[in-house]
């Protein structure tokens, strides 16, 4: 029977989630691991979540559902990205609440703090009297290992990619690509090994031949990226020397020529598919096909931004695949 929502054939006695699950769990026998840029949305309740789940007395507790919705979200999806440590550290306590709540194949990908990949802190509220200041710890790989690894290396077995987003440089920061390199290097250079490294870039100027054989050098995927402003997916994948690690990552988070906080009031609060965005799917199906052609895992997490519910996107994108693959992976091994 049709399920109402992307046309998926779902047995009578199945959730949507669930279905959906087995399909996620076939392509991650593929190498492509799917997942979302977080998970504590409560417009996914009533379809990816159970809302009876975290009610108290018939209401919904936010507590109850902040602290426990991880473990349905595990029940789908084989991987998901933490954004809550761009924000901050980790800390032990956040990994012991949420490493227990998975099952052992599950992976997360962190994303390192800003507090080390920002040259000047943005003027943003929420960083007081550092908004506008020099960063002193940009690229600190002492104060990376100690206060990011360190809360990491007890769940080590846990971790997908540790991925570091440099949002856009202006030209005082960095005039040109090469001198962005140069600092990168350094700091890849005393990082230690064992870790599955990813770095994005928000400077389209930046993609340069030179930039990705520095990234294969250190063994540090080249993290694949949708985002308002940036290069299109399709143009990055055209990058002959991009596929730079043994492994590779994506973030897929909104559509090009928009506003992110418009964005994020447009979308909200994530219930369902309100801009379908069919081009950027082929772009990513693209993606998938690489990774597998290649014989390299894939970390892929999609954002809510980029149609409206990435669930739902996901749901989309999976359906598409079995389309133009001609065959039905929650089916086949």
């Amino acid at each position: 029977m049709h399920d109402g929502f992307t046309g998926f054939l779902v047995p009578p006695e199945e959730s949507w989630p669930a279905d959906l699950g087995r399909r996620l769990s076939a392509l991650s026998r593929q190498g492509i691991h799917l997942g979302t840029s977080s998970w504590k949305y409560e417009g996914w309740l009533g379809g990816l979540y159970t809302e009876k789940r975290y009610q108290t007395r018939g209401k919904l507790s936010d507590a109850r559902f902040q602290q426990q919705c991880l473990e349905e979200y595990a029940a789908v999806f084989p991987t998901v990205g933490v954004d809550a440590t761009y924000y901050t550290f980790p800390t032990e306590k956040l990994l012991q609440g949420l490493v227990p709540l998975v099952p052992a194949h599950f992976r997360f990908s962190f994303k390192v703090t800003d507090h080390l990949t920002v040259k000047r802190y943005p003027l943003l509220p929420r960083h007081g009297e550092l908004a506008g200041q020099p960063n002193p710890n940009f690229l600190n790989a002492e104060l990376f290992r100690r206060n990011f690894l360190g809360p990491l290396e007890p769940f080590r077995t846990s971790v997908g990619l540790v991925m570091f987003e440099f949002s856009r440089f202006s030209p005082l920061e960095f005039a040109r690509g090469r001198d962005f390199a140069t600092a990168l290097d350094g700091f890849l250079s005393d990082l230690p090994g064992g870790w599955n490294y990813g770095v994005e870039v928000r400077n389209r100027s930046f993609l340069h031949p030179d930039f990705f054989d520095l990234l294969a050098a250190h063994g540090v995927a080249y993290l694949f990226n949708q985002w308002s402003a940036g290069t299109s997916l399709a143009r990055q994948l055209a990058q002959p020397k991009c596929w730079t690690a043994p492994f590779a990552g994506a973030r897929l988070l909104t559509r090009p020529g928009t506003v992110y906080d418009l964005r994020d009031r447009q979308m909200h609060p994530f219930d369902q598919i309100r801009e379908p965005f069919p081009e950027v799917r082929t772009e990513i199906l693209n993606l998938f096909r690489e990774a597998r052609r290649r014989g390299v895992p894939l970390f892929a997490y999609i954002g809510n931004k980029l149609e409206g519910c990435a669930p739902l996107t996901i749901r989309q994108l999976v359906q598409e695949w079995e389309q133009e693959e001609g065959s039905l992976i929650g089916v086949a091994s």
